[in-house]
């Protein structure tokens, strides 16, 4: 057996060609056998890659694989950021809060424990959408995953905030997540016992940085606390963004830049505004491209529709476009 390999198709031809009398090429009806599709939304902290993920699973018939290697633990919703049942808007998540707080979770347990939720999703003819910060997850799953490669086709969309403008973001972003009970929240998973351990969830920024003030309680120290936070959430987001840009150069993806800064320099009707024209909407007819090929299926899509996908693991012929 020969293959014919292309970005998104893997099609197995015999070796020796079969023809019926008449010089009938038995080849041409031989079926199509395509890798399924994957998204991944990929960003530094705070540019609303969990928005735009929710955003497309709304429009497309698809599921949530978190990849952010702090809300895979259980606890800490508000230091760690995790999406809310509410804004969830009743869409499937998983890896999500289901890892216990005290153990390590490695890129490689993410890689297999990840592969088999992407294979069950796809088993359930829907789509996987993978987001979260955490690019060694990413990277462990998709470029050093041999059977990851040879199963699935990624499309890779990247959400990009200009730094500075990020930075002011995601320290406003503290202020609001201590009016919200962050400091309430880290004090009772606090244990002076293990203050100086960096296992697990006791990793998230937040928990050292609160390790002095819960000794020592005071004002000027909670300050101080906040501060540290703030500023070491500021250097993830630089750290992240040059991860992003380092595993664009090495690994030669192919990652769909959207830039979100406008939205963030905005506020309100304005701010919604330019997420639906600059993130939104791009995306929706990206992945929207990228399921479904303009050969096998009419591009039908709107931003108020529910795009409903043909069986993902058989020949498909024909594509509806469901209003919601």
């Amino acid at each position: 057996m020969k293959r014919l390999l292309s970005a998104c198709k893997e099609i197995t031809v015999p070796s020796i060609s079969m023809s019926f009398p008449g010089r009938i090429n038995m080849e041409s009806f031989l079926p199509r056998n395509r890798k399924d599709k994957v998204v991944i939304v990929m960003g530094a902290t705070g540019t609303g890659k969990s928005r735009l993920s929710i955003d497309l699973a709304t429009k497309f018939p698809a599921e949530i694989i978190n990849s952010d290697k702090m809300q895979v633990y259980k606890g800490l919703d508000i230091a760690t950021n995790k999406v809310t049942d509410d804004e969830c808007h009743g869409i499937a998540h998983h890896l999500l809060g289901f890892v216990d707080p005290n153990v390590d979770f490695t890129a490689d347990d993410f890689r297999h424990e990840a592969s088999l939720v992407v294979e069950s999703i796809v088993a359930n003819d829907r789509i996987p959408i993978i987001v979260g910060g955490s690019n060694s997850f990413i990277k462990a799953l998709v470029h050093n995953n041999i059977e990851f490669q040879s199963r699935y086709c990624c499309c890779f969309l990247w959400v990009h905030v200009s730094l500075p403008v990020l930075q002011s973001f995601v320290s406003k972003r503290v202020d609001r997540m201590v009016q919200s009970g962050l400091v309430d929240e880290i004090q009772r998973f606090y244990n002076p016992k293990l203050t100086n351990s960096k296992i697990g969830l006791r990793r998230a920024i937040g928990v050292p940085e609160l390790d002095h003030f819960f000794k020592n309680e005071n004002s000027e120290n909670l300050k101080e606390a906040i501060n540290k936070i703030k500023a070491n959430t500021c250097k993830l987001a630089s750290r992240q963004l040059q991860n992003i840009l380092s595993l664009q150069t090495q690994m030669e993806w192919d990652l769909h830049h959207l830039d979100a800064t406008e939205v963030f320099l905005k506020h309100g009707f304005e701010a919604d505004e330019a997420w639906e024209r600059l993130v939104a909407r791009p995306s929706g007819l990206i992945v929207r491209d990228f399921l479904y090929e303009e050969r096998d299926f009419p591009k039908i899509m709107n931003t108020n529709s529910v795009i409903t996908p043909p069986s993902m693991t058989t020949a498909v012929n024909a594509i509806a476009a469901v209003a919601r």
